[in-house]
């Protein structure tokens, strides 16, 4: 099955989670992203037709519950939804180094641009006037975000191939270039750091993904080096990061009852009419910034000015990709 048409499959399923009413396969066309067409159109129409019907058979074969009915007597054209209480798994124990593996995959899904397709359904869904559970979204959550040079640096290092990027480092005002092979990506910490030969040092070197500015460029051809054998990508880093020491403070107001990993963060909580007020400890206010944007808005930055910049910065960031993602899907 190709990648496109398991995403759609993906967002088909999630799309039909959200809610409690049946939905036509014309609003189904409106709001799953890779269904667009013109219905105006007899064979682009037609060909709509054909996807979603082996669509349909492709969930039922993989045992999705689909369910066909109408929401109401009055309608004339039948409906499309997937009960929850049938599609929920039974708990299922995992050991704790199988559960930190499905966490990283599941972050690293969300980046791969699937959630932001299915939010963006979902918000399609709301603005036409369907209710949508929310319970059935809370997996869409970004809770962990990457950073936009994870993909095209997983890449490079998949494909043994060289890259060039502009790196910022504190002590210096402007970013330089480096000349990487990278050997692969890794999380220590809460951050991503890329590691590799440094070309231009000729030795191995790390690099932390939220200081990479602009755009990563491929320069070499595929399989141009081999990493060597063995070699602990985390112990590199661990020796090149240091200790983390969190003396920075942050205020964020927080709606009552929600943003419970920020609660269980924060060294202080003090109840108000408008919501908690949490004090956090941070490090570095990019990484805080990407915890706190996946919450949306029930947690908001009251201190300092350089924590709610950075989370600006993020979101401006998330809409642009969301409206790359719109104009991609646009052109299919």
């Amino acid at each position: 099955m190709s990648r496109t048409r398991t995403e759609r499959l993906v967002n088909l399923v999630i799309c039909l989670l959200s809610t409690r009413r049946f939905l036509t396969a014309a609003q189904i066309a409106a709001t799953v992203p890779g269904y667009e067409h013109d219905p105006d159109d007899a064979k682009d129409h037609e060909a709509f037709q054909r996807k979603f019907e082996r669509d349909k058979a492709e969930l039922r074969e993989l045992g999705v519950p689909l369910e066909t009915g109408t929401a109401s007597v009055f309608d004339a054209e039948p409906g499309y939804r997937i009960a929850p209480r049938e599609y929920a798994l039974p708990d299922i124990p995992l050991e704790p180094d199988e559960a930190a593996a499905v966490g990283i995959a599941a972050r690293l899904w969300q980046h791969a641009g699937l959630a932001a397709a299915a939010s963006s359904g979902l918000a399609k869904l709301r603005a036409a006037g369907i209710d949508v559970d929310p319970q059935a979204t809370l997996g869409l959550e970004p809770m962990v975000t990457v950073d936009p040079a994870f993909a095209p640096l997983t890449a490079a290092a998949r494909d043994r191939r060289e890259v060039n990027f502009d790196y910022r480092v504190p002590d210096r005002d402007a970013p330089t270039r480096r000349r990487l092979q990278p050997w692969g990506v890794v999380c220590w910490r809460g951050r991503w750091y890329v590691v590799g030969h440094d070309l231009d040092r000729a030795a191995t070197r790390c690099f932390r993904l939220s200081r990479v500015v602009g755009a990563v460029r491929v320069t070499g051809e595929p399989g141009a080096y081999e990493p060597p054998a063995g070699v602990d990508l985390i112990s590199h880093v661990a020796r090149w990061s240091g200790p983390v020491e969190r003396t920075g403070r942050a205020t964020v107001l927080v709606a009552p009852g929600r943003a419970a990993g920020l609660r269980r963060w924060a060294v202080e909580t003090e109840a108000g009419p408008d919501g908690d007020r949490l004090v956090m400890p941070y490090a570095d206010a990019d990484f805080l910034a990407g915890q706190i944007v996946g919450y949306g808005p029930d947690v908001r930055v009251l201190e300092p000015p350089e924590v709610r910049e950075a989370v600006i910065q993020r979101l401006k960031e998330i809409a642009a990709r969301h409206d790359d993602l719109a104009v991609a899907g646009g052109a299919r």
